[in-house]
């Protein structure tokens, strides 16, 4: 009589595995959110408010009172003259696909004056411009409001 040989092989196929593994990636690559380091350093002033506008258009006042500009969230700001910033914002007010915000950051040590000219240079172009600011910490939150109770 012959006799029949049932050999059962302990192997694991890591194909369905790497298929997982493979969706999982392109799941998290496509609902994470990408941060575009900026190579501009701008100390922005503090603020409690905040707004959920994200404007494509950024313009730039760093600390030496320069502008600077990028169109678009990859585009490397580049500095201009105040001349070539309301060419530059009157380009950008004639894209149908924009929605007209310009965010704008200006160091804190800015002067006042500064601001005021970027912003006008804003609405004479006819954009809205969104002045950007860092969240204020919890701290220094608490801290103010205790001035103000100190202080009525």
């Amino acid at each position: 009589m012959l006799k029949r040989h049932h050999r059962v092989t302990a192997t694991f196929s890591m194909a369905s595995m790497t298929d997982v593994i493979f969706l999982l990636l392109i799941f998290f690559m496509a609902t994470s959110s990408f941060v575009f380091p900026n190579g501009l350093e701008v100390n922005l002033p503090q603020s409690s408010q905040s707004t959920a506008i994200k404007p494509g258009t950024r313009v730039y006042i760093d600390r030496d009172q320069v502008y600077h500009a990028a169109y678009g969230e990859s585009a490397e700001p580049r500095p201009m003259t105040p001349e070539e910033l309301t060419q530059f914002l009157s380009l950008v007010a004639q894209q149908e696909d924009q929605d007209n915000y310009v965010a704008l950051y200006a160091d804190e040590e800015t002067p006042y004056g500064k601001i005021v000219e970027a912003l006008n240079i804003g609405a004479a172009t006819g954009l809205k411009m969104v002045l950007a600011t860092k969240p204020v910490s919890s701290t220094a939150k608490n801290q103010a409001d205790v001035l103000e109770l100190q202080n009525p």
